[in-house]
């Protein structure tokens, strides 16, 4: 099968679309990326990859991070995320709050925002120096030195983050924070800030794909904790649009209002798109379609 003849064809047809959806406006700094931009990059197992478009531009990859920040955290002994959030959809927007409350402080799932923000916590009491140490992490399961926060973005997501304020207040109430709100929520807008290409995230998410093997072939997760993040990634991983990612795409993934999405078939290849455009839900539109298109013309998912 000749796969980059696939992404042409899927890259052709995509950028004919005039309706891209519309780039997050809540995040100033997200406002202005320009929705033109498509990139696709595929990393197969076996080393080869293939790409089309923007798919070395960086961007800010937003909820993509809550994959990596819960890999993390699930690596250390006694992390007790079992014990504060659950492993559910919701069926309710990534930044709902009401749910949150019915149901005691206990996020649904950690790729909501309450749920990540309970993540993040647990780095801040596991890590020495959270953001940096964060930051090392991704550089050494990728290989890859330039990889960094976008600092503007990080401060404005603290500027207008109001609703992650009252999630994390909530959650403080409940008895569901140990750590200072304010220095929680610094750590999470920067994990959210990530700036990452395509390339990048095929290689920061290879180890959901190889079994806890990272692209320099080191463990970083044991094989019964991939199966279970590949899991909630296809039960959870877009928001309150996940089950109808599975339908029409049949993989594990997640997403980023950045308009990135990164997804994989466990043991043959990671795949990750950017379109900054989002649909209602909070989706790459183009993102969506485009990996819709691959697994039909490839007939390569879970399903």
């Amino acid at each position: 099968m000749d796969y980059q003849d696939i992404l042409n064809e899927i890259y052709e047809k995509v950028m004919s679309f005039k309706d891209r959806g519309i780039p997050a406006s809540y995040i100033p700094e997200l406002a202005h990326v320009n929705p033109e931009n498509f990139g696709l990059h595929l990393r197969f197992n076996t080393g080869e990859t293939y790409g089309v478009g923007a798919y070395h531009t960086k961007f800010s990859i937003q909820s993509i991070s809550k994959a990596l920040s819960l890999a993390l955290a699930s690596s250390f002994k006694n992390n007790e995320i079992l014990k504060r959030l659950d492993v559910e959809p919701s069926g309710h927007p990534f930044n709902q709050l009401a749910l949150l409350e019915i149901e005691h402080g206990i996020p649904r799932n950690p790729f909501i925002n309450s749920g990540a923000i309970v993540i993040a916590d647990i780095l801040v009491s596991k890590l020495k120096n959270p953001k940096q140490d964060f930051l090392d992490y991704v550089r050494d399961i990728t290989g890859d030195d330039t990889i960094d926060y976008d600092y503007k973005v990080a401060q404005s997501e603290k500027d207008t983050g109001h609703k992650n304020y009252a999630a994390a207040h909530l959650l403080e109430s409940f008895g569901n924070l140990k750590n200072d709100v304010n220095e929680v929520l610094d750590f999470y807008f920067h994990q959210c800030s990530l700036h990452m290409s395509c390339t990048q995230i095929t290689k920061a998410f290879y180890m959901f794909a190889n079994r806890g093997k990272c692209v320099l072939n080191k463990t970083r997760l044991t094989e019964q904790r991939v199966k279970r993040i590949n899991a909630i990634m296809l039960t959870c991983g877009f928001y309150d649009e996940a089950g109808e990612f599975a339908f029409e795409v049949g993989l594990p993934g997640k997403s980023g209002v950045g308009g990135g999405i990164a997804a994989l078939l466990p043991e043959q290849f990671v795949i990750s798109v950017w379109s900054p455009g989002l649909n209602k839900r909070g989706n790459s539109k183009l993102g969506m379609l485009a990996l819709e298109q691959f697994t039909s013309k490839t007939q390569l998912s879970i399903f």
